[in-house]
């Protein structure tokens, strides 16, 4: 079997090596010319991070994440509002990291060419469109640099192609415009003082539709007392409606949209305002998702990741559902004989799953604690509380069923080369 994915980023790659591990041929399609380290800072939840150790990740992971121990949302001025234990200090037997995406990327990118050859990632290489035949598909893609038409013969496609997915605008042809929750968000990377236990994430709120998330992403930094911080700044300037432009997770910000916003903010074991003057690189990015599908694929065809179900940023959870999608598919395509049906199971356990957490980090966004007056004061435990519960109830984000499930790891398909 030979599997062509398009996308070369943390869900296609991931997705190359679990289709390895399982036996299966993979071929990574990706339009830039140079894969690099681009981006900030994210998470990897629990459930992905037991994915990636299956695949041969602990000390990796290890060398480049953060273990986050706990989540705090706290007021303008740093007053403690709602408190939880994280990763393994809540009882997972995996740990949460927090990182840089490009490390990440560079890891997995770093072990396909390893795993499955130097050319398994063909960069430089724009997917067109794709047509079944009568035992897989052909796709079309063109190689930028020269202009050159390719025609891939392969079982199935998979698009992991991110948002603005080519696969899916191939499915879905009449989807129409991203939506856009009305909140501009503003991400970088400073170095700063290490604060609180120095695993900790942040959330901060002013109850004015400001917001600040940060969180230490470099055990490097730690190691040296310090802390290299990323941090997400989101202020709610409009009403949700369609996005009238395009959004792009590394457009260039600028830090007099986003300083006035916070210029006032006072907490004493962490500087916002020199934390947000102190980045080298400022990204802008509109928060966007899309409404779940009512169905991924067609025949040999199926998607991944943000292509199958971009998401609100709000609940940590984006690149971490890519990693379970891709271990998912890679197990159902070794246990069934049939790759098409293979697809279809695949779909349906994820499609419904990952819609749920789409509709999570909606109500989650809109559930922003606010008070009457603006005030922090009525920025109360007992309403947190509600919506971290609220959301770990929607998404399945439950300790014991982790940590109870048995292993996705797959079987080597019958018929895989040895």
């Amino acid at each position: 079997m030979h599997v062509v994915v398009s996308g070369g980023g943390i869900g296609g790659l991931t997705t190359a090596l679990a289709l390895h591990e399982a036996g299966i041929r993979a071929t990574v399609l990706e339009r830039t010319r140079e894969i690099r380290p681009l981006g900030v800072g994210i998470n990897l939840q629990p459930h992905a991070v037991r994915e990636l150790t299956e695949l041969g990740f602990a000390d990796e992971l290890a060398a480049i994440g953060v273990p986050t121990a706990d989540m705090v949302w706290v007021d303008r001025t740093g007053d403690r509002r709602h408190h939880e234990e994280r990763g393994i200090a809540r009882g997972y037997r995996w740990p949460q990291y927090s990182l840089h995406r490009g490390e990440l990327q560079m890891m997995l990118l770093g072990a396909v060419r390893e795993r499955l050859g130097p050319d398994a990632v063909r960069t430089g290489t724009a997917f067109e469109g794709v047509r079944h035949t009568a035992d897989g598909v052909r796709v079309r893609a063109t190689v930028r640099e020269t202009g050159e038409a390719v025609d891939i013969a392969g079982d199935l496609l998979v698009g992991a192609d991110g948002l603005h997915s080519a696969v899916r605008a191939g499915l879905h042809p009449d989807e129409g415009p991203l939506h856009w929750s009305g909140t501009m968000m503003w991400r970088g990377v400073t170095e700063t003082d290490a604060f609180l236990t120095g695993r900790t994430m942040i959330h901060a709120d002013a109850g004015r539709g400001a917001r600040v998330i940060a969180y230490p992403i470099s055990p490097k930094a730690a190691g040296r007392g310090r802390s290299l911080t990323n941090w997400v700044c989101m202020v709610s300037v409009a009403e949700p409606q369609p996005l009238g432009g395009a959004a792009g997770w590394n457009r260039a910000g600028r830090i007099e949209d986003v300083l006035p916003h916070f210029a006032d903010w006072e907490i004493d074991w962490l500087d916002v305002p020199g934390m947000l003057t102190g980045a080298r690189d400022i990204l802008e990015y509109p928060m966007v998702d899309r409404d779940p599908l009512p169905s991924w694929g067609d025949g040999r065809l199926t998607l991944l990741g943000d292509a199958a179900h971009p998401m609100y940023p709000v609940g940590a959870n984006g690149a971490s559902q890519a990693i379970v999608d891709a271990r998912v598919l890679a197990y159902e395509l070794a246990t069934h004989e049939d790759p098409v049906a293979a697809l279809g199971s695949y779909e349906d356990k994820r499609r419904a799953a990952t819609s749920a957490v789409v509709l999570a980090n909606r109500q989650m966004d809109r559930s922003k604690p606010r008070s009457a007056t603006g005030s922090s004061a009525a920025l109360t435990q007992g309403v947190y509380t509600k919506i971290a519960t609220t959301y770990r109830n929607a998404t399945g984000d439950d300790v014991a069923d982790l940590n109870a499930r048995a292993s996705l790891h797959p079987p080597i398909r019958k018929g895989a080369p040895t």
